[in-house]
């Protein structure tokens, strides 16, 4: 079963890329199942609620909202994954906010691959936070 099965990979060994790739993957999961379980809603408007909260610009805002939260651990993958060097650019964001979401997919693989349920966990109610909350400040006021 998903993330139940014993591994033998071991997060600190794998490069900063890879555990961004894993964590990419993680984190869209996390985002579809908390918008299909907001209730239902067209396949339509469920993915464009899902690509405004896993792009890179947003996913840069949550890795700026994690400084000062992460253990000393959790700031060096972060760090490790924002200074990967990719091979190639992002699409339609800044080459910085790339680099801070691949920061904080990295974190996320990491956390998934250590199996530390309730640290991301917490990292994704924090990114839930920010996302709610800017999206709610970019509503037009009625």
């Amino acid at each position: 079963m998903f993330g139940f099965v014993d591994s033998n990979v071991n997060p600190d060994e794998l490069s900063a890329l890879v555990l961004a790739y894993v964590g990419d993957a993680v984190y869209e999961l996390a985002v579809r199942e908390y918008l299909v379980g907001r209730g239902p809603a067209k396949v339509n408007k469920l993915h464009r609620e899902a690509v405004r909260r896993v792009r890179a610009s947003t996913q840069a805002m949550i890795f700026h909202a994690l400084e000062g939260r992460l253990s000393k651990t959790e700031e060096a993958v972060a760090r490790r994954g924002r200074n990967a060097k990719s091979g190639h650019g992002p699409r339609g964001d800044s080459i910085i906010e790339y680099r801070h979401s691949t920061g904080f997919e990295c974190l996320v693989g990491y956390l998934y691959l250590s199996r530390d349920w309730v640290r991301l966990e917490e990292i994704l109610a924090l990114a839930r936070q920010v996302i709610e909350s800017e999206l709610e400040s970019s509503e037009p006021k009625q």
